[in-house]
């Protein structure tokens, strides 16, 4: 399959970014990504706090992982008293 021009962009300007700047680009992408599902859920359930948003987040971001769930559902528990 044959690369797109955008594709072949976005790789030219990604290997042209510095260790550093790659970091900071991936951290803004998975903050954007967490405020974007943290969004989502406030829409289907408004009535929720913001910790208890952080943790709906935590357990989307963290579905694959029994063991992490597990503590998240813990916690959120614990903030739903």
């Amino acid at each position: 399959m044959e690369q797109s021009e955008i594709e072949l962009e976005y790789e030219r300007r990604w290997k042209a970014m510095s260790p550093a700047e790659r970091v900071a680009r991936s951290s803004a992408m998975f903050a954007w990504t967490r405020q974007q599902m943290a969004i989502r859920i406030r829409n289907t359930q408004p009535g929720l706090s913001d910790e208890e948003v952080r943790l709906h987040v935590a357990l989307q971001l963290y579905e694959r992982d029994p063991e992490v769930v597990k503590l998240i559902q813990e916690q959120l528990s614990h903030v739903s008293c």
